[in-house]
């Protein structure tokens, strides 16, 4: 076989790889984009100077290696937290990486991997899958409902048959939308530790977006409890990089086993540190995008679709025979929504209410034809 030839499965990687695909959704030139769950607004211009300020402190000192326990940048997270979720977190109980991908990779590093499981409970996000196989460790597709909530029965029963050592619960579920309520994180935590000690990672990606409130004062008292976060969507920060968890200090202090050195650069850290003292404003933008998510809700169930409710800055909505073959003709109509593989069903990110509206027209169009 020559080299021109060689193919990805023609390399010696580990079996469990062998005929997978990357994740990643398409990347279109088209007039409106609602895919990929990206904050819609620019960040605002006082806040892009004070990003610039701190940077070019930051890149007088480039040739010294970064803060490596990131401590000002986890006071901040640790601060913003405990204003917005109501509950005292120290820094000692925060640890931040490249993304909040990043810090679920750490996590299976440290509490998973080879000879060991983790379970989510699917359709959820992906990635979760994705991260267990690269770090060796096997994954198990737990049960939902036909309404994709979480059958808290079903899923302690998957939890006591299988054992795992890692659990994820994702809240606001991506990308049904459905958030998961504090009693049923208590019992899968409970149903976790009786067949044996095992981590319990709530996935809040998008909690700022939800009508409820945040599931992290459960980590009160619960050792094996972590919840993790973003400043990927909430802050408009997509481009950033910069997730975040909060947990019992053992930990935070467990996860710096397998991190690489330095993983945070100063630019990271000064970009996010920007960002935090920009809070109230940023969160102003989410207020408006719950508004327009709410919006996107009731205006597609009045055009005839099935919605199922949510408490992110997307909307799962459907129900098709041939879901992939809807999102073509909206694609046409020049919108970008994802066809994400739950059958029957689409998802649309809230943009602004100029990209919104030109969806709705894309949707109502279709419903034109269809029934014509």
């Amino acid at each position: 076989m020559t080299s021109e030839n060689t193919g990805i499965d023609d390399l010696p990687i580990r079996d469990e790889l062998r005929g997978k695909s990357p994740y990643g959704a398409p990347q279109l030139d088209v007039a409106v984009r609602l895919n990929t769950n990206e904050n819609p607004y620019p960040l605002p211009e006082p806040l892009v100077e004070r990003i610039a300020e701190r940077v070019r402190e930051a890149a007088r000192t480039l040739n010294r290696y970064p803060d490596r326990d990131a401590v000002e940048l986890r006071t901040a997270l640790a601060a913003y937290l405990t204003r917005t979720a109501g509950h005292q977190v120290g820094r000692e109980q925060v640890w931040a990486a490249n993304g909040s991908n990043e810090v679920l990779q750490q996590l299976l590093q440290t509490f998973a991997g080879p000879g060991r499981l983790a379970i989510g409970f699917e359709p959820s996000y992906s990635m979760h899958g994705l991260i267990a196989r690269g770090t060796g460790t096997g994954w198990i597709s737990g049960p939902r409902r036909e309404d994709f909530t979480i059958d808290t029965e079903a899923a302690a029963a998957a939890i006591a048959e299988h054992r795992p050592d890692v659990v994820f619960v994702t809240s606001p579920n991506n990308p049904t939308g459905t958030a998961v309520d504090a009693e049923t994180v208590l019992a899968l935590y409970d149903a976790a530790q009786a067949a044996k000690p095992s981590l319990v990672v709530v996935d809040e990606a998008y909690v700022e977006f939800s009508h409820r409130p945040s599931l992290l004062p459960l980590i009160e008292g619960r050792p094996h409890l972590v919840v993790s976060r973003t400043m990927s969507k909430a802050f408009g920060a997509a481009g950033l990089r910069l997730g975040y968890l909060a947990a019992h200090p053992a930990v935070v202090d467990a996860v710096q086993l397998v991190r690489l050195p330095y993983h945070l650069s100063a630019v990271t850290q000064a970009t996010a540190l920007a960002a935090l003292e920009h809070t109230d404003t940023l969160l102003g933008y989410v207020e408006a995008l719950k508004a327009e998510r709410d919006r996107l809700v009731t205006e597609l169930r009045a055009a005839g679709y099935e919605v199922t409710e949510s408490d992110a800055n997307f909307v799962q909505f459907g129900r098709f025979e041939d879901a992939h073959a809807v999102w073509r003709a909206i694609l046409d109509k020049g919108v970008l929504v994802r066809d994400n593989g739950v059958p029957g069903r689409l998802r649309v990110t809230a943009g602004t209410p100029q990209e919104n509206d030109a969806f709705l027209d894309a949707v109502r169009a279709l419903k034109k034809e269809q029934s014509s």
